[in-house]
């Protein structure tokens, strides 16, 4: 659903009705009070009179709205596009949401294009300058900070991405009309994690991520118990540094939301952190729309989603290794692979106590050690490889990378194919439309038949066919 789709009548409907599923794909500003909300807040239904209709966050506050204080802006679930139109616009917003650029000269230039491009991009797919919109995801994860944890302030300022404290002041008052210590909550964690509320649009089918991803849990990395997901992690800053921690996540007890706890250690690189969480629970997907596509192939489960990973290196890992054998046997090379990289991390849980080594940290693992281990000089050669072009900058496996791109590089490495590239495509860069023709598991749901009629069969599943991978794999089980 664009905004330009509906009229606003359609839009006040839609706000009266407070359905879930209109969350994050349009904004409410209201004149009156000069405060825009989410189109699930739970406060007096405005006069239709008194209503303006935004199609994202930054244009309300362009617009001179401020956020509103129980329904939570921030949180909000962002959406994602297969429209090759609109995926270039969307990239770089996602850029910006996960704290991976620090300025728009940076931004164009990971992009490959002109600033004055950049400049319509963001005009034309989201209302607002890229100024604007830099301004506000650093304001709106500035105010979740403040609201969440007990960071100091001055913290929570380098951390959403202002250059100075005064800045920050200057640029939070200005717009909220409040200093940052009015956002301040007064909970507190005596175990120094911090905690914060993901929302998704409704239905999600928590229990079926859950088992997808117990059965892939490399040990001592992650693990799923009491109905909640648990992992290590290690994030690098803008300066290099290295960042390593536990989190977890279960299903809130409010609505529509997921419930995330990061250990403290995490602090300077949450932007990231709550990013990555997103992607790794397909959070912004939009059941709606693609179950509009599926038809019958989702009616028994319409909040399937995909299956993400906190990290793309890790992610191609498990589908390197998990060539030609089990996914329990890939599991168990896996987790030799982080029990040889040698990173403990001290977590409250006896389940988990080592991470994954990153990019960098598994070139400096010998091969001949990894052969005896088990893995195959194939696929150790392939994963340096991999790893090497990361690391140099040549190769993006972050989510909304480029799938074109990738493949590109990925598909000259001796050992990588189509099965092994679309693999990392669904889950790495979280690309709705990868499709694994060649999987015995998909040519068996689709009635034993070859990869190119297996191609032909789901083209009515277009631009959704990642989707229909996870429900023909389910339809097996």
């Amino acid at each position: 659903m664009h905004l330009d789709d509906l009229t606003p009548d359609q839009l006040y409907q839609a706000l009266a009705s407070r359905d879930a599923r209109f969350d994050g794909r349009f904004f409410v500003g209201v004149i009156s009070t000069g405060i825009y909300c989410r189109p699930i807040c739970r406060v007096r239904l405005p006069k239709s009179d008194n209503c303006r209709f935004f199609g994202s966050a930054a244009q309300a506050e362009a617009a001179d709205f401020r956020p509103c204080l129980r329904c939570r802006p921030e949180q909000a679930p962002g959406w994602s596009t297969t429209d090759a139109a609109d995926m270039l616009a969307h990239q770089a917003a996602r850029m910006i949401d996960q704290g991976r650029v620090k300025n728009l000269t940076e931004l164009s230039n990971r992009l490959g294009i002109s600033d004055r491009h950049l400049r319509r991009l963001f005009h034309k797919h989201f209302g607002v300058t890229p100024v604007q919109y830099f301004r506000t995801r650093r304001l709106l994860l500035a105010k979740a900070l403040l609201t969440d944890t007990r960071l100091p302030v001055q913290q929570v300022a380098q951390m959403a991405g202002f250059g100075s404290l005064s800045r920050f002041h200057h640029h939070f008052q200005s717009q909220y009309r409040l200093s940052p210590a009015r956002f301040r909550s007064s909970a507190d964690r005596a175990d120094g994690s911090l905690r914060f509320r993901l929302a998704y649009r409704p239905p999600f089918d928590w229990d079926g991520l859950l088992d997808y991803f117990a059965g892939r849990c490399i040990e001592g990395v992650e693990t799923v118990e009491k109905n909640c997901y648990r992992r290590t992690v290690a994030l690098r800053d803008e300066n290099g540094q290295v960042h390593e921690g536990w989190l977890e996540v279960s299903m809130a007890e409010s609505t529509h939301a997921l419930q995330l706890t990061v250990s403290g250690s995490l602090a300077a690189v949450i932007p990231r952190c709550l990013a990555r969480v997103r992607a790794l629970f397909d959070l912004d997907a939009d059941p709606e729309q693609i179950n509009r596509v599926l038809g019958d192939l989702s009616t028994d489960r319409p909040g399937l989603r995909i299956p993400g990973a906190w990290d793309g290196f890790e992610l191609a890992a498990r589908a390197v290794l998990g060539q030609l054998i089990s996914v329990r046997a890939a599991t168990t090379l896996a987790g030799r692979v982080a029990a040889l990289a040698d990173h403990p991390v001290d977590t409250p849980w006896s389940g988990i106590w080592q991470r994954f080594p990153l990019a960098t940290e598994f070139l400096d693992l010998d091969a001949e050690t990894l052969g005896q281990h088990g893995l195959n000089r194939r696929s150790i050669a392939a994963l340096k490889e991999i790893a090497a072009a990361l690391v140099g900058g040549q190769l993006d496996l972050d989510r909304g990378a480029d799938p074109a791109t990738a493949r590109q590089i990925l598909i000259n490495i001796h050992g990588i194919g189509e099965w092994t590239f679309s693999y990392i495509a669904l889950r790495a860069l979280g690309w709705p439309d990868a499709f694994l023709a060649a999987d015995l598991g998909i040519r068996k749901a689709l009635g034993g038949t070859e990869p190119r009629a297996a191609e032909t069969l789901a083209e009515r599943w277009r631009p959704w066919r990642g989707y229909a991978v996870l429900h023909l794999w389910r339809t097996l089980q």
